[in-house]
């Protein structure tokens, strides 16, 4: 099975060495310092008391790589327009494209019954450019859930989390779905294949996109944010309108608020990628987390009042750090 991950920083190294080690045909595609320790020195995973270092192919230049069975995207939802024309030199025939990506993604109304069916939303994909580049019928949607850190070039360390739920857009149990799956448990993983992929997008969604620009707000850890008082009453009633917004789209949610809200706090003492992109002056990913829930709140007449007070304040925030892409 040849595998190519494109953005190998935190998730995608970590699933790259996982999946080396399971006997997978994997290559790398990253930039810079990480690029550069990765083909000199191989690439190091730090994880459950053990590190691990696996020597694969790794390039900047995806006609190097070549057409893939799979190709998994780990990049920053802010990356994706520009990536797009590299991602699609490694799609063959039958290449099926995993996109393991915060937020909402480009090709979320894909097929999907009612009025907004095939609908871009700009938030994410402005102009439809990845829809073109990257047909949705390629797609595997995939939720991330492990938390990682990339704590030198070359190096990833991993300190929670093994799931990578998987699902086809029009909700089938596809053969390509269950075969990645399948290499994904050989590699030590959990990657059940959903029949509701877009439920779990949006469970992942209801935390990152009340925690992940408050901590950018306050500096904060997920704990602090979850278990504070104070701040979670800020979160709870920004996931509350979060759940109008999803609901009225059909979207369900397995698990209560509460029970979202204590699972990101038991993470602990961890930064949320948004503010750790904030203190390193990256890119922040507040289109595909909260800018994405207020075009869809205003497409199905959602007030969501604080998320859109959240959200100027947050894109400010990033502004004035040189972090706000747009």
């Amino acid at each position: 099975m040849k595998i190519a991950v494109f953005g190998a920083g935190a998730i995608g190294g970590y699933l790259a060495v996982k999946l080396k080690q399971a006997g997978a045909e994997v290559c790398v595609i990253a930039r810079g310092p990480h690029l550069a320790a990765m083909r000199e020195c191989g690439l190091t995973l730090k994880s459950e008391g053990q590190s691990t270092t696996v020597r694969l192919p790794a390039t900047d230049n995806a006609d190097e790589a070549g057409p893939q069975d799979y190709v998994i995207v780990t990049l920053k939802a802010a990356g994706l327009t520009a990536a797009a024309p590299q991602i699609a030199k490694l799609m063959g025939p039958d290449t099926a494209l995993v996109t393991g990506i915060n937020g909402i993604p480009y090709w979320y109304f894909y097929g999907l019954e009612g009025v907004f069916r095939d609908r871009v939303i700009e938030s994410v994909d402005p102009g439809g450019e990845i829809w073109r580049l990257l047909a949705p019928h390629r797609v595997i949607g995939c939720v991330v859930y492990p938390a990682a850190e990339v704590i030198a070039p070359g190096v990833i360390e991993h300190t929670y989390g093994n799931r990578f739920t998987l699902g086809e857009p029009d909700g089938s149990k596809s053969a390509r779905a269950e075969a990645l799956s399948q290499m994904l448990v050989k590699a030590g993983l959990k990657a059940p294949v959903r029949t509701n992929i877009r439920d779990e997008i949006w469970v992942k969604l209801w935390g990152n996109l009340a925690f992940n620009p408050l901590s950018a707000l306050t500096a904060s850890t997920l704990d602090r944010l979850a278990f504070r008082p104070d701040l979670r009453a800020v979160a709870r009633s920004m996931m509350e309108e979060a759940a109008e917004v999803a609901e009225a789209l059909s979207a369900k949610f397995a698990i209560s608020i509460d029970k979202r809200m204590d699972g990101a706090g038991e993470v602990g003492e961890h930064k949320t990628s948004m503010l750790q992109d904030l203190e390193r002056g990256r890119p922040m990913e507040i289109d595909a987390l909260l800018g994405a829930l207020i075009e869809l709140a205003d497409l199905t007449g959602q007030p969501a009042l604080l998320c859109r007070a959240i959200l100027a304040l947050v894109r400010e925030r990033a502004r004035q750090a040189g972090c706000y892409p747009r």
